[in-house]
């Protein structure tokens, strides 16, 4: 009867560990997208008092690239969900191989945004650089929110790239399993998260011409 009791209570203490788990991850989300929201807001303020020169500036910007990029985070927010069903489904191989697959697409990510930063700043294109500060304020005042916003959300791509290959260690040393896998939901919604800042930012940069 008592162990029979400690079991309940075992169970029991394990869920709220799971509900406190979960909550105390959707409050950090919270104020993530507190923390993007003042930069949005902090956008539309000087989009809307500098509307042509924010469009003239968006020329500089290779849409392709971008359009590439959204691709690969949407894809990567799928395999990262998908590898919750296969941890549910005790799929223990499956699971790592599609949280793998999410962390190299994160890398692609990071390198095509390497490679689109440096070509702005080979060509003069950066905060404090003479070639950008020689031009109009609204010009000036959007690549400083360009360089600001989407290296903010290349550090976030990072650090949830550490976070799933963490989860890949639970994994594979059987710490998450089946019956134990709120730790990779948890690394799972904050992927969601960066992929969603990301569909706010490509609109607001890239299909601004």
């Amino acid at each position: 009867m008592s162990s029979g009791a400690a079991a309940v209570e075992t169970q029991g203490h394990r869920h709220r560990d799971d509900v406190g788990t979960k909550l105390g991850m959707w409050l950090f989300l919270f104020t993530e997208l507190i923390l993007f929201g003042g930069l949005f807001i902090v956008y539309a303020v000087y989009r809307f008092s500098h509307g042509p020169e924010f469009e003239l500036a968006a020329n500089e910007l290779d849409r392709l690239v971008g359009t590439v990029n959204t691709i690969i985070l949407l894809t990567s927010s799928l395999t990262v969900a998908m590898s919750i069903t296969a941890i549910q489904e005790g799929k223990k191989n499956l699971t790592l191989v599609l949280v793998a697959i999410t962390v190299v697409l994160a890398f692609a990510f990071l390198a095509n945004k390497y490679f689109e930063w440096d070509h702005k700043i080979l060509a003069g294109i950066y905060p404090g650089s003479p070639e950008l500060t020689n031009k109009p304020q609204g010009v000036v005042l959007y690549f400083g929110l360009y360089f600001v916003m989407t290296g903010l959300h290349a550090l976030h791509v990072i650090i949830g790239m550490v976070v799933l290959i963490v989860m890949m260690v639970f994994v594979k040393t059987g710490s998450i399993h089946k019956g134990s896998f709120v730790r990779l939901e948890a690394g799972a919604l904050y992927w969601h998260l960066v992929d969603i800042i990301w569909i706010f930012l490509f609109p607001l940069f890239y299909l601004l011409h």
